[in-house]
């Protein structure tokens, strides 16, 4: 059941993530080339973070630990490396779409904080 959810909500995620204009922007404002922002974006250290990225991947990734990582470790953390990479470097050919550093590494901070995260309340069970 949980699978078939995140299969799902992988899916919806890509179409979303690669459609050329921002479906949500056009469900908002009827516009396809607003993009909702949920907060300000991240800087730390001089760098910028996107947080709509951050929390979109973070959240994807999270559900995705939840069910795959106790039995497929390598391949789940491998899967969200690169479709945190291959996402964003589909911009570049998609159009109305476009690279940008801060979007990768909004991506790769959600699932570097979702990895923490589920470590974390992964140890806290294990304790309890």
């Amino acid at each position: 059941m949980f699978k078939s959810l995140f299969y799902l909500i992988n899916a919806i995620f890509a179409i979303f993530y690669l459609f050329p204009g921002s479906i949500l922007g056009y469900l908002l404002y009827k516009n396809f080339n607003k993009q909702p922002q949920l907060t300000d974006d991240f800087n730390f250290l001089s760098l910028d973070f996107s947080s709509n990225h951050v929390y979109a991947f973070l959240t994807l990734s999270f559900f995705g630990f939840l069910i795959f990582f106790q039995q497929k470790k390598k391949i789940v953390l491998t899967y969200f490396f690169l479709i945190s990479f291959l996402y964003e470097l589909l911009h570049i050919l998609i159009p109305n779409r476009s690279f940008q550093i801060s979007d990768l590494y909004g991506n790769i901070l959600g699932v570097l904080i979702s990895l923490i995260l589920f470590l974390c309340f992964s140890y806290v069970k294990e304790k309890v």
